[in-house]
């Protein structure tokens, strides 16, 4: 039972779809039900008991018989010769209606895993059939509906009220309230007007809306989400891999602990060898790790489908495992405990600075970057219609800034820490940082940079201002009622911001003033004390960092390709609070399958005592299997249900 031989189940290979194994398990059911009947009625005499049975045990197990023979040929004994050597022993001493019953409620208990996979797998599966199969596209002045995966980048698609959204895309005309609940896991529908992103799958309002596609069929969000929890599904958790090496050697080792049983009594004892032969096929039903390898990856697979419905995209059970273990958290600030849409919310002149002057200086060199503070520097220019070009010779200095050439003249824009290290700020301007920081504000310094002799010097101070996120406070506190120990910000803005931010929504430490670099010693030093910690970003910017953490967090995935592809968990919406959700659940996942195995092995210790004295049946075997693989299957479906969380 390697797990070449099997994705997830060395006991089965889950191939109970099949109508006509289905059908034959049903007629193996009358069979084994008449047999029993005409037993206990004494009708037609042994032979008719022994010919419904036999005919019921060869309907039942007619599929277990090449899947034993392969593990013969491996040698390497599996849960179908086990069943199959026990039902042969059963007939041999002429329990037949035993041996019948035996196969007939193995074949059931494999149907039950059969359809919990499936049902734990169903909604997943479901997305498929979200995204429709056609589009309106627009060619040549006139709307025809061509199969989706007909239209290309860059036509426009025309949904009307009721439709589903055949491909993401960009708005280009009409307003309406559209359903992303299957991308983000929002429940309540996202107004999209004119320039905003619009997902396949989702489901149009009461608005018509003209759509310039930008990604096609096998690249939209839906089919990465698709493709990353399917892929997720396959991968095998530590605890699966460790059950499945358990099984792989559990197996064999409880075949030659049942051929000891039929041996060692009869020849050195005195038994008798039909009483130690039922004993030793008893103990091989009951040895069945059935119960103990669904365990694991039917709790898995409900677990990412649980969290794959609230838009929560987790790329394995590994992770989910891992989520489940969290004690330390780090958080970037920027999009995450902030909105990341920063506003300027002052300009302070230093010397003879003019307004049109700063703001122009520090627009001509954030014109070249995408960094939320540089992009809402270049807005407020744009807005007081100052006038700016480009800066030449542009070269931004991670975790610090940027510097640029104007006119002939070298100026830079940046941090605190920037105007520190280029050695231009005076007790006044130090004093006049201060006060903006300590207001929660982020400072942008602008002026000339020392060169050639020129000592440089501080021309402004530009404050910039981000809001909080209305669930953040919450959020944090739902964090730590998840039992996560520590909640520790990491942001490049200066120590006294990042504080202030922290303070305001119950955050354990902030941690300012930092690099690419500093993020992931910090992260480092959170592993070291807590032991399992996460990293959440935007994963890109954060990408060193996410790495670093024993799992990676992307926020507001939806659509960011990068976001999905570095993150070891996606959110697809922003939302802090599925974080905690996330860990939760991911906890109730690691709960449920400790106590399917220890279930499950503790049952198969309490039969294998009482069938090595002599208490134990067939019938109480099998159906102790039987029923041990129904329960722990019943539990770990427990997480479909598991209920969503109210911080949004």
């Amino acid at each position: 039972m390697s797990e070449d031989d099997h994705s997830h189940e060395p006991c089965c290979e889950h191939t109970h779809d099949n109508r006509f194994e289905t059908v034959s398990l049903i007629v193996s059911g009358v069979l084994v039900g008449a047999a029993l009947l005409a037993g206990q009625l004494g009708a037609g005499g042994p032979s008719l008991t022994t010919l419904l049975a036999g005919t019921g045990m060869l309907a039942g197990g007619w599929f277990l018989l090449p899947k034993a023979w392969r593990a013969v040929r491996r040698l390497r004994p599996d849960i179908n010769l086990l069943v199959v050597i026990a039902a042969i022993g059963a007939s041999v001493i002429g329990e037949w209606v035993e041996a019948s019953a035996v196969v007939f409620l193995f074949g059931v208990a494999e149907w039950l895993e059969g359809w919990a996979d499936r049902r734990a797998r169903r909604a997943t599966e479901a997305l498929l059939e979200l995204a429709p199969k056609t589009a309106v596209v627009k060619r040549d002045g006139r709307f025809a509906e061509v199969p989706v995966d007909q239209v290309a980048l860059g036509e426009t698609v025309a949904t009307k009220s009721g439709m589903s959204i055949p491909l993401d895309g960009v708005v280009l005309s009409g307003e309406s309230a559209v359903n992303q609940a299957p991308i983000t896991g929002e429940s309540v529908p996202v107004d999209k007007k004119p320039g905003d992103t619009v997902f396949a799958g989702t489901i149009n309002g009461e608005g018509a809306l003209e759509i310039k596609v930008t990604k096609t069929t096998g690249d939209t969000t839906l089919a990465r989400i698709i493709r990353l929890v399917a892929e997720a599904q396959e991968q095998k958790a530590p605890t699966q891999r460790f059950v499945d090496v358990f099984a792989r050697y559990y197996t064999p080792a409880v075949t030659v602990v049942a051929l000891l049983v039929f041996l060692l009594p009869p020849l050195f004892m005195g038994g008798d060898w039909n009483t130690w032969l039922y004993r030793a096929c008893v103990l091989l039903i009951i040895a069945c790790p059935c119960a103990l390898v669904i365990s694991t990856p039917v709790s898995i697979v409900a677990g990412l489908t649980a969290l794959a419905r609230r838009g929560v995209l987790v790329k394995g059970g590994a992770h989910l495992e891992t989520i489940g273990r969290l004690k330390g958290l780090a958080v970037d600030k920027t999009g995450t405990i902030t909105e990341g849409k920063p506003q300027v919310l002052g300009v302070e002149l230093l010397g003879s600075a003019t307004m049109p002057q700063v703001l122009g200086v520090a627009a001509s060199i954030d014109e070249h970057s995408a960094h939320p503070l540089a992009k809402a520097v270049v807005a407020h220019a744009k807005s007081q219609q100052i006038p700016y070009g480009r800066a030449t010779n542009y070269q931004a200095r991670s975790g610090r800034g940027a510097e640029g050439v104007i006119d002939g003249h070298a100026y830079f824009v940046g941090n605190h820490r920037f105007a520190h290290e280029l050695g231009v700020c005076s007790d006044s301007v130090e004093a006049r940082l201060a006060a903006i920081e300590a207001r929660g504000q982020s400072v942008v310094v602008v002026g000339h940079r020392p060169h050639d002799g020129c000592q440089g010097e501080v021309l402004g101070i530009i404050a910039v201002g981000d809001t909080l996120r209305p669930n953040a406070k919450a959020a944090i506190a739902a964090l730590h009622a998840a039992g996560v120990e520590q909640v520790v910000m990491l942001s490049g803005d200066n120590q006294r911001t990042a504080d202030f931010i922290a303070r305001q929504v119950g955050i354990d430490e902030a941690r300012g003033d930092l690099l690419p670099d500093d993020k992931v010693e910090a992260v480092k030093a959170l592993r070291a004390k807590h032991g399992v910690v996460g990293m959440v970003g935007d994963g890109v910017n954060d990408a060193p960092a996410m790495a670093t953490a024993n799992i990676g967090i992307a926020m507001g995935a939806a659509g960011t390709d990068a976001a999905i592809e570095t993150a070891d968990i996606a959110l697809m919406q922003d939302e802090l609070g599925k974080i905690a959700e996330t860990i939760r659940l991911g906890r109730r996942t690691l709960g449920i399958i400790h106590f399917n195995i220890s279930f499950a092995l503790g049952l198969k210790a309490l039969f294998l005592a009482l069938t090595l004295i002599g208490y134990a049946s067939l019938w109480l075997a099998i159906m102790a299997d039987t029923g041990a693989t129904l329960l722990v299957v019943a539990n770990a479906l427990r997480l479909l249900a598991a209920p969503k969380s109210s911080i949004r």
